[in-house]
């Protein structure tokens, strides 16, 4: 577990006032020196990502941030970095200082953290400086409270427990492929190795795609895309399922029998991570950009740029054919998008491995919200080779 991608974890957003003790609090969690703490309010800026093992809750990450109460022009700057915390939080803890009480501003936290229906735990900090009473903390905000002492370690696995019982059941789909193929079955996963592939290593949703055939008794057979037609001569029966590199689609979707269903690693990540019929309909989309649209292409994290880089060069190259010219690109890299998302006709998202899913699918709200289709990398690309429809139909999209 110690391992598990951030993407893959429970995350767990710490908010409160400034020197409420979220940084000591994160360190009482851990039993480990994480966070910077001083009694100099202000002290955390940026939020502080720990991940950390709970159970029975498994691989989560701890999220520390500044406090909402911070003041001046960097103060603001740090309130907004906290606030764009929230869409990617499964749960929340609200930290009081115990010794101050329930402020206005935790009253606006606990408010924030409603209006993103995140589940929210109370935590009474500074129980050793003040006996706090969780009856009158409940009445003030309804909130189930735990009262804690990060210095001596007193109500720590109170805590962990009231996290373990508020935590969402739902935060991550339980499968990515088992659902659509059987005990037994075979599935062909085709991977490209090519100079953008880690050395020695399978990109985070091959990886995970393999890992779930296992955990569902399915026979994985890994191949490259030129050994695909030989690895599908050499099986006795059809497999059950094939899922390619999507990159690779064009010459797969040619080996592949019309019967077999196919699909790719980045479809499958559509809909682990997201909603696919919201990024099938992006797809659709596509036929109705004209030239000079906006288009704006969304990475979620930075990687270095190859030669021919797909969101840098095949895409737009790929949809400007499609739409019989040039169109305007912006590209953003990281956690948000441009605050003028409702200029663009088409937002062409990455696969999101390195994103959780309630962050993912808080962007794909904020596109429709804009009214803006929004599709994935490995939908578009199915798209543009003109097998979309067969490559959703696993899904029933």
């Amino acid at each position: 577990m110690l391992e598990t991608p951030r993407a893959n974890r429970l995350h767990i957003a710490l908010f409160g006032r400034r020197n409420a003790g979220k940084s000591s609090l994160i360190n009482a969690l851990t039993n480990q020196d994480i966070a910077l703490v001083s009694p100099i309010p202000g002290t955390t800026t940026d939020p502080v990502y720990k991940a950390m093992e709970i159970l029975p809750l498994g691989p989560v990450v701890l999220i520390d941030t500044a406090g909402l109460d911070d003041e001046g022009e960097l103060g603001q700057l740090r309130v907004q970095k906290t606030r764009e915390v929230l869409p990617k939080a499964d749960l929340a803890l609200l930290v009081v200082d115990a010794t101050t009480g329930i402020t206005s501003f935790d009253r606006e936290i606990a408010a924030l953290c409603r209006q993103h229906n995140l589940p929210l735990v109370g935590v009474l900090n500074k129980s050793d400086l003040a006996d706090p009473d969780l009856a009158a903390a409940r009445a003030v905000l309804d909130l189930p409270w735990v009262k804690v002492s990060s210095r001596t370690g007193a109500g720590i696995e109170e805590l962990k427990q009231a996290m373990i019982e508020q935590a969402p059941q739902n935060w991550e789909p339980e499968t990515i492929l088992g659902d659509l193929v059987k005990p037994g079955d075979t599935v062909v996963l085709v991977v490209p190795i090519d100079s953008a592939a880690p050395k020695g290593r399978l990109i985070l949703p091959q990886v995970q795609v393999l890992r779930d055939c296992l955990d569902h008794g399915v026979m994985a057979y890994v191949c490259r895309e030129f050994e695909l037609e030989q690895t599908l001569a050499n099986l006795q029966q059809p497999p059950a399922l094939v899922v390619t590199d999507s990159q690779a689609f064009g010459l797969v979707s040619r080996l592949v029998p019309e019967n077999v269903p196919l699909t790719s690693f980045s479809i499958l990540y559509a809909r682990y991570k997201g909603d696919l019929a919201t990024l099938a309909a992006g797809a659709r989309a596509i036929s109705a950009l004209k030239p000079g649209d906006r288009v704006l292409i969304a990475e979620a994290c930075t990687h270095h740029r190859q030669p021919d880089d797909i969101g840098r060069a095949k895409i737009p190259r790929w949809l400007n054919q499609l739409a019989g010219g040039e169109l305007q690109y912006t590209w953003s890299s990281g956690q948000g998008y441009p605050d003028n998302l409702e200029d663009f006709k088409l937002i062409v998202h990455c696969g999101a491995c390195m994103l959780n899913r309630r962050s993912m699918l808080h962007r794909l709200q904020q596109a429709r919200s804009r009214q803006v289709p929004i599709v994935n990398y490995g939908v578009l690309i199915a798209a543009v080779h003109g097998i979309l429809e067969r490559v959703l139909k696993p899904f029933g999209v």
